[in-house]
């Protein structure tokens, strides 16, 4: 298994490797490559949802819908086996359930040896992320993450043709989520029902001992602090408290989430101190200083 290395001198560089595969442009949009391409957490993740296949509740007006498809490995041939696939998206209005036990319209499920998944759940709605800012629209969507052991941790949401604010969403619309904004056609006992085939990707992890120097909390001002955790092969990041992004590693020292944001580079200084540059947007940055970690 290759093994990124995490350069102990910052000044020296490495080409990092794109954590979303390539793009291709066929004359008339862009094309994804293989591996399944990722996209922002999102605000509302929560780890620990039921093992189950059906989300549908009793009491709700909303769509039904199936959600189903097969993971596959590196090369989108072989299935994976046992492979942890978990969803989440809110009801029919406009509502992620956030805190209670039910953990509604959330769940995991685990892959058979033909790497096959299916959800009976409900079409989620567009909804308003900053109820003051009519801009912050967001289309219907339904966030996936898959883990498996020796493959990349995925993390991605898919979105739904003809959808509502589609075109406008700062993800749904980059190039990246091309192939992941998918139709709703009918099966032969005549439910909606989405096909969401997943391409994983290879395996770069770090050893954990670069894990334990990076992880912690840091001052990035006098209003902001950011949390840094390890979840499996991912790296979470927590702003004042609140979970917002998942990070790859790509190389040079550099983490990156979502569609390429944000961006984040650590450097090991010689005191042993620990600082971290994260930029939120292209040549929009902060920085700060490591100044709690986390006993071994």
């Amino acid at each position: 298994m290759q093994r990124r290395t995490f350069i102990k001198n910052s000044s020296l560089t490495v080409i990092s490797i794109s954590a979303f595969g390539g793009l291709n442009w066929n004359g008339k949009h862009f094309e994804g490559d293989t591996p399944t391409t990722t996209d922002i957490l999102g605000p509302f993740y929560r780890p620990g949802a039921p093992l189950r296949n059906n989300l549908r509740l009793a009491n709700s007006n909303g769509t039904p819908i199936v959600l189903k498809g097969f993971i596959f490995k590196e090369d989108g041939k072989t299935p994976i086996n046992n492979a942890l696939v978990e969803i989440w998206h809110c009801d029919e209005h406009e509502v992620y359930d956030n805190s209670s036990d039910d953990y509604n319209y959330r769940a995991a499920q685990k892959t058979k040896a033909d790497g096959k998944y299916a959800f009976k759940s409900i079409l989620p709605v567009p909804y308003k992320a900053d109820q003051n800012d009519e801009a912050s629209w967001r289309p219907a969507h339904i966030h996936m993450r898959v883990s498996v052991p020796n493959q990349q941790d995925l993390i991605t949401q898919i979105y739904f043709k003809g959808g509502k604010y589609v075109e406008t969403d700062n993800w749904a619309s980059a190039p990246q989520a091309v192939n992941r904004i998918l139709d709703i056609t009918k099966s032969s006992n005549g439910e909606s029902e989405i096909v969401f085939n997943v391409v994983m990707a290879k395996e770069f992890p770090l050893e954990q001992k670069v894990y334990d120097k990076i992880t912690g909390l840091y001052q990035m001002g006098e209003n902001i602090t950011l949390e840094f955790l390890k979840n499996d092969d991912l790296l979470f990041m927590k702003v004042n408290g609140q979970l917002r992004s998942s990070l790859t590693y790509t190389g040079n020292n550099t983490f990156i989430g979502g569609i390429g944001y944000p961006k984040v580079t650590f450097e090991l200084q010689k005191d042993g101190n620990v600082k971290v540059v994260v930029e939120r947007a292209a040549g929009k940055t902060v920085s700060g200083t490591k100044f709690l970690k986390y006993k071994q």
